[in-house]
């Protein structure tokens, strides 16, 4: 059977609407609440937005291609480029790189798509000595661009993308496309089409996946008018199967309906994700505000730790034994400190005896 690519009509990839209308509606509902809101809050705290959600977006779209970064280090590059006051950590070609990228996403998400950004996108990601033949330009390598299973005993190929020798000509229609059907068809199929279609190309040696979600997320910030922060590739990887087997599908057709029905279910999981992101680094500021002067360092130390945590905190709650690991305390003073904060309203405690947790006392607000 051919390849997509292959096929008479190609790139006219096809799919229904209708089925996804209302929760196009849904989203630019949820997207315009979160635009207003936003308005509301201050600078501090929508730059705290801005480090994190992007952040979380470089991790987790490098996580799925099997590369872990390190979070301090990929936030201290962002804020560094923002001119934030950034941690002492400095990242290393791989967090500063990220950063660039989705700092440089975030600044241009109006401007044309072209072959230079995507050239220069693919610098940022892989720096002078990463081992790329082809960087910051697309693949010229003869052998064929394959998805190959892991398996030594029995490889799979899942998909071959066209030879590097089309590249040029694909790329050239991939962009012209990109650039024409801005504002004339629904965003989030435009989005879901622009993330298969570049994928099916396939037109870098490496960063295919990253830069591909990239595309999506820049759809969804031109059809809104600003810059869209949320981390698709959170949601990405959580179901990271699924997403893979919804591209899988799109390999031998061009009728891509249910790659895009799924695609559109994570655009919306992620944005009321960033959402409540966004209302735990609200509440963060304000309850570390409202304890200033109130709690001890220890006190301190661990909610920092909480907080650090993110919105769902540590898995099935922070102990007194965790209390005791992290402030090198005794279980006395332990007990004290929690009781403490738990007076004061900054955690919540629930269980008896030795299955006692602590948590957040933070409620889930709507925005």
């Amino acid at each position: 059977m051919p390849w997509n690519w292959e096929l008479p009509k190609w790139p006219k990839f096809t799919y229904d609407s209708e089925p996804i209308a209302h929760l196009e509606r849904r989203f630019l509902l949820s997207v315009g609440s979160a635009i207003a809101y936003l308005k509301t809050i201050d600078q501090q705290e929508y730059h705290r937005f801005i480090v994190e959600i992007l952040s979380v977006e470089g991790l987790e779209s490098s996580r799925i291609e099997g590369e872990i970064l390190d979070r301090e280090s990929l936030q201290s590059s962002i804020q560094q480029h923002f001119g934030l006051h950034p941690s002492k950590k400095h990242g290393n070609d791989k967090e500063s790189g990220m950063a660039e990228l989705l700092c440089n996403l975030y600044e241009s998400f109006d401007k044309p798509l072209t072959d230079k950004m995507l050239w220069q996108w693919h610098a940022m990601l892989f720096k002078e000595g990463s081992g790329i033949s082809d960087r910051g330009k697309y693949r010229t390598h003869a052998e064929p661009m394959q998805i190959v299973s892991n398996r030594y005993d029995s490889p799979k190929v899942f998909f071959e993308a066209p030879p590097s020798a089309q590249i040029p000509s694909e790329m050239e229609k991939f962009i012209d496309w990109f650039n024409s059907t801005k504002g004339s068809e629904s965003i989030l199929g435009r989005s879901a089409l622009a993330h298969v279609y570049f994928e099916s190309i396939h037109p870098f040696e490496d960063g295919n996946g990253r830069i591909g979600r990239v595309i999506a997320e820049k759809v969804l910030s031109q059809e809104v008018g600003r810059p869209i922060l949320i981390a698709i590739s959170k949601m990405l990887e959580k179901r990271k199967k699924e997403y893979y087997a919804a591209l899988e599908k799109c390999n031998r057709t061009l009728a891509v309906q249910d790659w895009v029905e799924f695609f559109v279910q994570i655009v919306l999981q992620a944005h009321e994700e960033s959402m409540s992101l966004l209302y735990f680094i609200i509440e963060k500021s304000k309850m570390l505000s409202s304890l200033s002067g109130q709690i001890n360092e220890r006190q301190t130390k661990v909610l920092l730790r909480l907080f650090a945590e993110g919105p769902n905190g540590f898995k099935g709650g922070l102990s007194a034994e965790n209390y005791i690991a992290i402030t090198k305390t005794t279980r006395p003073t332990a007990t004290r400190d929690l009781t403490d904060l738990v007076e004061k309203g900054a955690l919540v405690k629930t269980g008896e005896l030795r299955h006692t947790r602590y948590r957040l006392n933070l409620t889930k607000k709507g925005l």
